[in-house]
C-alpha cells in the first residue's frame, strides 16, 4: 500500500484565503499525484460534506473530508495556513487543514487509519509539533507516526507502519488508556479486551447498585456517529475518553463509522450507569441502550464540551432519570426521540413540532414521487379516461397501450394509498420512535376511512406520538420492559388513536378537509394568482427546509386523491415550477458572470443546472450558504413571478415531482416553460447586480485569525477542543 501522505501532500504556506480555495490548492496535489482522477468531482463532493456540517473544530483544526468515487485510495493533504481560513469553527479560523479523501468503496482498514488520525488530533503535543514543523517531509513524517531524523518519537502520531499492513490495524484503531483506572473503547475492542483497559474483572453487581456502592467509578458507555462516518466520529469518541479519563470517570465508545461497526458487549452495557450518543445520522440498534440513564445531542458536542456531556448523564443518574425500554426516551426536554436528537437543547415545543411535521412529510414524499408519476404517466399513455379502466388483474392484454397505461395508474394508486398512513406513522415514529409507528399508521388508515384525509393524517400521527410518550412516562417492573414495545404500547396506543380517530375528532377534520377542498376548487383570477406567489415564496425562501416543505406538502396534498381538482394541480405545477428557479438561476448566473463567483461556486453552478432541471432546489444551497442576503432575496422574487405567472396561465400538473423530464405531462407546457424561463431570469439579474455592488474588504486576505492584525499572537496558542 502506497503511503497515505508524503511531503508532496503538504503545503506549510496555504495561502488560500477560504475554505474552498483551500481545498482546491490541497485537491490539486492529490490530482498531481494520481490520487484524485477529477479535481471539480471531487471539490463538488467536498463541497457536499461541507453543506452537511461545517467541518472546523476548535483549536484551530479544519477537516474538509468526503468519500468520493473519484478518488484511488484513500489519501491525506495537509496544509498549514498562516492567515487563518474560517471553516466554521466558534473559536475562529483554522491554521491546522488536513483534507481526507476516500475512495467510495474505501476498505474497512483504509478508514480506520483515517479514523485514527481524527482521533490523534485531539491531542495538543500532536498538534503543536505540526505547528511547529520545519518543513513537508517532517510534517508528513509526523503523521505517519515516523521519526524524523532520528529525533526519536513523534507526540501523538499515528502509530509507525500504517502504511506497511492491514495487520496493524487495530494498533491504529484503539489509543492505549492514559491512566490505569479508565476504559476506553471502540468498535475494533472485543469484550475481552474492554475488560483489560480498567474494569474489573471480577462478578458485575446488579443494575440496581449505584457506582458508590460498588466501589468503582461512574461508567459511560456512548455511540458517536456522524454522516460521513471518517473523521468527527472518532474524533468525538476520542474526545469522550479523554475527558473520562480527566474525571475518573469509565468511558467506552461505540464508533458507528463508515468502517461499520462493532457493538459493544451487552454485558459492558448492562454494567453501564449511564448512556451518551453523540451523533448527526441515527443510531443503529438503539433499543440495546434502553433503560439507562442518557444524554442524546450531536456529534460536535462530544468534541467541543465533552466534560459537560459527562456530567450531564452523572447528574440524570443521580436524579434516577431512564429511558423506557425500546423508546427513545422519556424526558422530552432531553432531545431523545428520533427528531428531537437533531435539535439543540432547550428548544421550543414549536420548533419540535415542526420537526416531528417534516419527519413525517420526508418519509410521505417518495410515496408521492413514485405514486403521482405512475400515475401521470398512465394518464399520458391512455388518455384521461384512463382512471374508469377495469382492474388489470381481470383484463390485461400485452400487446395494448391502454392495459400498461391501466397498470400504470393502478399501482401509482395503490402507491397513493399509503400517503396519509405513512405521513402519521412516521410523525408519530418522530416523536416516540419505533413504538410510534404502529398506531400512527393505524391512526392513519383511519383517516383515510373517514375521509378526513392530509389533515386527518396530520392529527393522527401527533396524537398516536402524544399517546405513545404519555405511555413511556409509566414507571414498569424491570419484568416487564420486554413486552412493552411488542404487546402493551401497541395494543394500548392503537385503542387509544382508534377511538379518538373514529368516535371524537375524525368527522371534524373530514369536514374541516372538504371546506379547504371546495375552497381551492373555487379558485381564480386574482386569488389564484397570489397564491401562486405566496407558494413561490415559501418554495424559495429556505430551499428544501421546513417552510419549502410545507409549500410541498401542501401541494402534494391535493393532488393525492383519485380524481384531483383543476386547482390542486394548478398548485402542484406552480410550486414545481418555483422549487425550479433558484438552482436554475445560480447556474445561469455563473455562467453569465463567473467573476463574481468563486472556483467552487462556478464548480457548483455545472452541478446545478441538473439539480435545477429535476426541481431539486437544494442544488442551490452552496449558494445560499455562502452569501444569504444576495442570494434568498433575489431567489424569492424570481420564484414568486414564476408561482403568480404558472397560476395566471393555468399550467396544470399530476405529477409531484420530475422537473422537465415531466413537461409532456403538463397542461399549457410553453407557457409554463415561459414562467420558469421568467423567474430563472429575474433571480439571475437580481443576484448579479446584488454581487456586482459589492466591495470586498481592504485588507482582508492580510487578516490574521478571527480578523486581527498579523502582528496579533500566533494561531500556535490554540489548545484543542478536548485539551
Amino acid at each position: 500500500m502506497s503511503e497515505m501522505i508524503t511531503a508532496d501532500l503538504v503545503d506549510l504556506d496555504l495561502s488560500a484565503d477560504s475554505k474552498e480555495a483551500a481545498a482546491r490548492a490541497l485537491a490539486e496535489r492529490m490530482v498531481a499525484l494520481g490520487r484524485v482522477t477529477d479535481l471539480d468531482g471531487f471539490l463538488a463532493d467536498v463541497a457536499a460534506r461541507e453543506a452537511q456540517m461545517p467541518t472546523g473544530l476548535d483549536g484551530g483544526i479544519g477537516i474538509p473530508h468526503c468519500r468520493s468515487e473519484h478518488v484511488t485510495e484513500p489519501t491525506l493533504a495537509f496544509g498549514r495556513s498562516a492567515a487563518g481560513i474560517d471553516f466554521g469553527a466558534a473559536d475562529g479560523p483554522a491554521d491546522l487543514i488536513f483534507l481526507i479523501a476516500a475512495p467510495a468503496g474505501a476498505d474497512d482498514a483504509h478508514l480506520t487509519i483515517l479514523s485514527s488520525l481524527a482521533r490523534q488530533l485531539m491531542n495538543a503535543e500532536f498538534t503543536d509539533a505540526l505547528r511547529s514543523a520545519a518543513d513537508a517531509d517532517a510534517a508528513a513524517a509526523l503523521i505517519r507516526g515516523e521519526e524524523p531524523d532520528g529525533t526519536g518519537g513523534v507526540p501523538g502520531g499515528v502509530p509507525e507502519g500504517i502504511e506497511d499492513s492491514e495487520d496493524s490495524v487495530d494498533s491504529v484503531a484503539v489509543p492505549a488508556a492514559a491512566s490505569a483506572g479508565a476504559a476506553t473503547g471502540s468498535p475494533d475492542v472485543g469484550p475481552e479486551e474492554g475488560s483489560q483497559n480498567g474494569t474489573d474483572d471480577g462478578p458485575r453487581n446488579g443494575p440496581d447498585d449505584g457506582p458508590a456502592e460498588r466501589g468503582r467509578p461512574f461508567r459511560v458507555v456512548a455511540v458517536t456517529s456522524c454522516p460521513t462516518g471518517i473523521a468527527h466520529t472518532y474524533m468525538a469518541a476520542e474526545s469522550l475518553e479523554k475527558a473520562g479519563r480527566e474525571a475518573g470517570v469509565e468511558v467506552v465508545v461505540e464508533t458507528q463509522g463508515s468502517a461499520g461497526f462493532t457493538r459493544l458487549d451487552p454485558a459492558v452495557i448492562e454494567a453501564a450507569d449511564g448512556v451518551i450518543f453523540a451523533h448527526d445520522v441515527p443510531v443503529r440498534d438503539k433499543d440495546r441502550f434502553a433503560g439507562k440513564p442518557t444524554v442524546d445531542t450531536g456529534v460536535k458536542a462530544a468534541i467541543n464540551r465533552p466534560g459537560e456531556l459527562l456530567d450531564e448523564v452523572r447528574g440524570k443518574a443521580a436524579r434516577g432519570e431512564v429511558t423506557a425500554a425500546g423508546a427513545a426516551g422519556t424526558d422530552g426536554a432531553s432531545g431523545t426521540t428520533p427528531v428531537e436528537r437533531g435539535g439543540k437543547p432547550g428548544e421550543g415545543y414549536g420548533t419540535k413540532l415542526r420537526v416531528w411535521l417534516m419527519s413525517g412529510v420526508s418519509y410521505m414524499v417518495p410515496f408521492v414521487a413514485a405514486g403521482g408519476l405512475l400515475i401521470a404517466l398512465g394518464f399520458a399513455i391512455g388518455g384521461y379516461e384512463i382512471n374508469k379502466a377495469p382492474s388489470v388483474m381481470d383484463h390485461f392484454v400485452w400487446s395494448q397501450a391502454d392495459s400498461w397505461a391501466a397498470l400504470l395508474f393502478q399501482v401509482g394508486g395503490v402507491a397513493f394509498a399509503f400517503l396519509v398512513p405513512v405521513l402519521a406513522g412516521y410523525i408519530a415514529y418522530g416523536m416516540a420512535d419505533r413504538p410510534g409507528l404502529v398506531p400512527g399508521f393505524v391512526g392513519g388508515s383511519i383517516a383515510l376511512t373517514v375521509n378526513a384525509g392530509f389533515l386527518g393524517g396530520l392529527a393522527a400521527g401527533l396524537i398516536s406520538g402524544a399517546v405513545v410518550m404519555a405511555i413511556q412516562r409509566v414507571r414498569i417492573p424491570a419484568a416487564l420492559r420486554g413486552i412493552m414495545p411488542v404487546v402493551v404500547i401497541p395494543l394500548i396506543s392503537s385503542a387509544v388513536v382508534g377511538f379518538l380517530m373514529f368516535v371524537v375528532i375524525g368527522k371534524p377534520i373530514a369536514s374541516a378537509q372538504k371546506a379547504m377542498t371546495d375552497w381551492l376548487s373555487g379558485l381564480s383570477g386574482a386569488n389564484a394568482v397570489l397564491l401562486g406567489a405566496l407558494l413561490g415564496l415559501m418554495m424559495c425562501f429556505d430551499l428544501g427546509g421546513p417552510v419549502n416543505k410545507v409549500a410541498y406538502a401542501f401541494a402534494t396534498a391535493g393532488i393525492a386523491v383519485a380524481d384531483p381538482s383543476d386547482s390542486a394541480m394548478k398548485i402542484m405545477a406552480a410550486v414545481m415550477a418555483a422549487g425550479m428557479v433558484p438552482p436554475l438561476a445560480m447556474a445561469l448566473a455563473t455562467t453569465v458572470r463567473g467573476k463574481l463567483f468563486n472556483a467552487a461556486e462556478r464548480e457548483n453552478g455545472k452541478a446545478a443546472w441538473v439539480l435545477g432541471a429535476s426541481f431539486i432546489s437544494e442544488g442551490a444551497i452552496p449558494f445560499a450558504a455562502a452569501d444569504p442576503l444576495r442570494v434568498i432575496p433575489s431567489s424569492m422574487v424570481g420564484g414568486a413571478l414564476t408561482g403568480a405567472l404558472s397560476m395566471a396561465f393555468g399550467a396544470t400538473l399530476r405529477a409531484p415531482h420530475g422537473g422537465i423530464f415531466v413537461v409532456p405531462l403538463i397542461g399549457n407546457p410553453l407557457l409554463y416553460l415561459v414562467a420558469i424561463a421568467a423567474g430563472v431570469c429575474v433571480t439571475t439579474a437580481l443576484v448579479i447586480v446584488l454581487k456586482g455592488l459589492r466591495k470586498p474588504a481592504p485588507g482582508a486576505v492580510a487578516q490574521g485569525p478571527g480578523g486581527t492584525d498579523p502582528s496579533a499572537p500566533s494561531p500556535e496558542a490554540k489548545q484543542p477542543v478536548a485539551a
